[in-house]
C-alpha cells in the first residue's frame, strides 16, 4: 500500500506528458484540417467556377510523347512477370518503354524479365554494376544509365521518366495523363491507393485508410502551402529537364544513395532548383452495373473513377513493420540528416510534420497503456465497493483536465477526417472500419519506429550502409486485377461487338439525349440489353 502514492504520481506524470504531446500534435492536425476545408470551399466557389475541369477526352486527344518507365527489382521473380504482362495489356498508351533494373546475382528475376522481353518490345533489361541488394536509389541510377544508352542507340529522347514498383496495378489512363501534363510540369505525382482488403485483414487494410487520408486531404494541402510535394516512389513522373538538372548538380548521381526514401528527397531537390511540381487527381466517368438494395434489380449507373496507382500492401504484421520502419528511417532520420531544416518557414513546418512521427508513433502506444491502466482501476472499484479507493488521477478544472477535454475533441476530429477520406475513395463500409484499424495501425507504427531507431543507432555506431530492406510483394490474382473499369465503348469495340462508326453515332445521340451510353446502344439496336448487362457485370 505504501507504493500506491508513487504509482499515482508516475501515472499523473505519464498522463501529463502524453497529453502535452497529443495537444501539440493535435493543434498541428487541426490547422491542416481547417486549411483543407477553407481551400476546398474557396476553390469550389471562386476557382472552379472560372475554369473547366480537365476531361478524359482532352488527355486522349494530345499526341503521345515517348515515356520511360523505371522499375527497380530485387528478388521480384514471384511478381515481376505478371506485373509486366498486366501493365502491357491494360494501359492505354503506345509510345512507352519499360526499363527493369535487375542485379547480376538475381537470375530468377532476370529470367522472368527476359520472358516478358520475348513477348513485348516495350520491355528492356538494365543490369546493375554491383550485386544486390544495394538500395533502390542505386538501382534507379543504373536504370537511368540504361535509358541514356537506349536513347543514344535509337536516336530518341524520352519526354518524362516514370517510377513504378513491381506490385503496381496501373490505371489505363495514367500515362495518358502524364503525357498531357508534360512538359508543363517537371514532376507530377498521381494518387497511390491500396487495393481493397477483406474486412478482417486489419494489417493490410489499414494502408487503405492512411493512403486515403494522405492522398485525398494532406497532400493537396501540402502542395498548396509549400508548392512542393514528396514523390511517393510510384505513380510519379519527372520531366527530362528535372532529371538533367538534378544530375548536373549532383555529380551525375540522380537519386541519393544515402537514403532509403530517395523519392522523398527528390521532391525537395526539385523545389530547391525551382522546378514545378504537381499533385493531380483526375476522376473519369465509368458505367457499372449495381444491384438495388430494395428491389434487387440490376441497373447501369455512372460512377467516378480515380486515375491512380493501386497495390497490395503487406498483410503480415512483421512485414508491415519492416516496410514502415524503412519509411520512418528514410523520412524521419535520414531525411533529417540529409535535408536538415533548410528552407522557408512553410518548408520547416512540413519537415516538422514529417518528423514528429518519431515521437507521436511512440507516444500513441504509451497513451493506450495509460488508458488501459485507468480503465482497469475504474473497473476494479466499480465491481468491488470494498476495494482500495484510489485517489482521483485528474481533478476537474485543472490544466490536465482541460488538456484531456481538448485532446478528446481533437481525437474525434481525427476519427472523422480519416473516415471521411476513406469514404470518398473506398465507400461507407471501409469508413466505419477505419477507426479500429487506426488503433491497430498505431501499434504497427510503434514497432516500426522502434525498429527504425535501432537500425539508425547501429548505423551511427558502425557506419555500415543500411541496405535495401525490401518488402516481399504480392500481386493480385487475375480476378482481382479488374479494379479499374474500362470505358464501355472502347471495350465493346475491342471485343468486336461494336464498330467505331456505331460508337460515334451513339455518342452523337448521347449529346442530344443525355442518357447512359448503354441505354442508347440498346435503343439503336446495336446490342441486346441482357447481353450488355452481362458484359458490364464482367468488365
Amino acid at each position: 500500500m505504501e507504493n500506491i502514492p508513487y504509482f499515482l504520481v508516475v501515472m499523473q506524470v505519464l498522463m501529463t506528458f502524453v497529453c502535452i504531446v497529443f495537444f501539440i500534435s493535435g493543434l498541428d492536425d487541426l490547422f491542416i484540417d481547417l486549411y483543407f476545408w477553407i481551400r476546398r470551399f474557396y476553390r469550389k466557389f471562386f476557382v472552379m467556377t472560372k475554369y473547366q475541369p480537365l476531361t478524359e477526352q482532352q488527355i486522349l486527344d494530345k499526341p503521345e510523347q515517348f515515356i520511360a518507365i523505371m522499375l527497380p527489382a530485387w528478388d521480384e521473380s514471384a511478381v515481376i512477370g505478371q506485373m509486366l504482362r498486366n501493365t502491357i495489356k491494360s494501359i492505354n498508351y503506345t509510345n512507352y518503354h519499360i526499363f527493369v533494373g535487375v542485379y547480376p546475382n538475381d537470375p530468377k528475376t532476370r529470367a522472368e524479365v527476359e520472358k516478358a522481353m520475348v513477348e513485348s518490345d516495350h520491355v528492356h533489361l538494365c543490369i546493375t554494376g554491383d550485386d544486390g541488394p544495394t538500395n533502390k536509389a542505386d538501382c534507379l541510377n543504373w536504370i537511368c544509365n540504361g535509358i541514356r544508352t537506349f536513347e543514344q542507340k535509337n536516336s530518341m529522347e524520352f519526354a518524362c521518366f516514370i517510377m513504378q514498383d513491381c506490385e503496381d496495378v496501373i490505371h489505363p489512363l495514367c500515362y495518358k495523363l502524364f503525357n498531357y501534363l508534360f512538359p508543363k510540369a517537371d514532376m507530377v505525382q498521381l494518387p497511390v491507393l491500396s487495393l481493397n482488403r477483406k474486412w478482417y485483414e486489419f494489417t493490410g487494410a489499414h494502408y487503405q485508410d492512411e493512403f486515403a487520408q494522405l492522398h485525398y486531404k494532406d497532400l493537396p494541402v501540402r502542395e498548396s502551402i509549400t508548392k512542393s510535394i514528396p514523390a511517393a516512389g510510384v505513380g510519379v513522373a519527372f520531366s527530362r529537364k528535372a532529371i538533367s538538372v538534378v544530375a548536373n548538380n549532383n555529380n551525375n548521381q540522380i537519386f541519393s544513395t544515402n537514403s532509403l526514401t530517395e523519392d522523398y528527397d527528390f521532391g525537395f531537390k526539385l523545389r530547391e532548383y525551382k522546378l514545378k511540381q504537381m499533385f493531380v487527381r483526375l476522376f473519369v466517368d465509368r458505367t457499372v452495373t449495381k444491384k438495388s438494395l430494395i428491389t434487387g434489380k440490376k441497373k447501369q449507373v455512372k460512377v467516378k473513377e480515380l486515375v491512380c496507382i493501386k497495390e497490395f500492401f503487406p498483410n503480415i504484421f512483421w512485414a508491415s513493420v519492416r516496410q514502415k520502419s524503412r519509411w520512418v528511417l528514410g523520412i524521419g532520420l535520414q531525411g533529417w540528416a540529409n535535408l536538415g531544416w533548410k528552407g522557408p518557414l512553410s518548408i520547416k513546418y512540413i519537415l516538422y510534420r514529417d518528423r514528429k512521427a518519431l515521437i507521436t508513433n511512440l507516444i500513441n502506444l504509451l497513451g493506450y497503456i495509460v488508458v488501459i491502466v485507468v480503465v482497469a482501476i475504474w473497473i476494479i472499484i466499480s465491481l468491488d465497493p470494498n476495494a482500495y479507493q484510489y485517489p482521483s488521477l485528474v481533478e476537474e478544472g485543472t490544466i490536465l483536465w482541460y488538456l484531456i477535454v481538448i485532446n478528446s475533441f481533437c481525437l474525434g476530429l481525427r476519427i472523422f477526417h480519416r473516415a471521411y477520406c476513406v469514404k470518398q475513395l473506398h465507400g461507407w463500409t471501409e469508413a466505419f472500419l477505419s477507426f479500429p484499424r487506426m488503433v491497430w495501425g498505431n501499434v504497427i507504427n510503434f514497432f516500426a519506429t522502434t525498429r527504425a531507431l535501432s537500425q539508425y543507432l547501429t548505423y551511427l555506431r558502425t557506419k555500415k550502409t543500411i541496405g535495401w530492406d525490401k518488402t516481399d510483394h504480392v500481386y493480385p490474382e487475375d480476378n482481382a486485377l479488374n479494379v479499374f473499369k474500362p470505358k464501355l465503348g472502347e471495350f465493346l469495340i475491342g471485343a468486336g461487338i461494336l464498330t467505331k462508326a456505331q460508337l460515334n453515332n451513339a455518342l452523337s445521340k448521347q449529346i442530344e439525349q443525355p442518357h447512359l451510353l448503354g441505354d442508347i446502344l440498346c435503343e439503336l439496336g446495336y446490342i441486346q440489353k441482357a447481353h450488355l448487362e452481362g458484359i458490364i457485370e464482367n468488365m
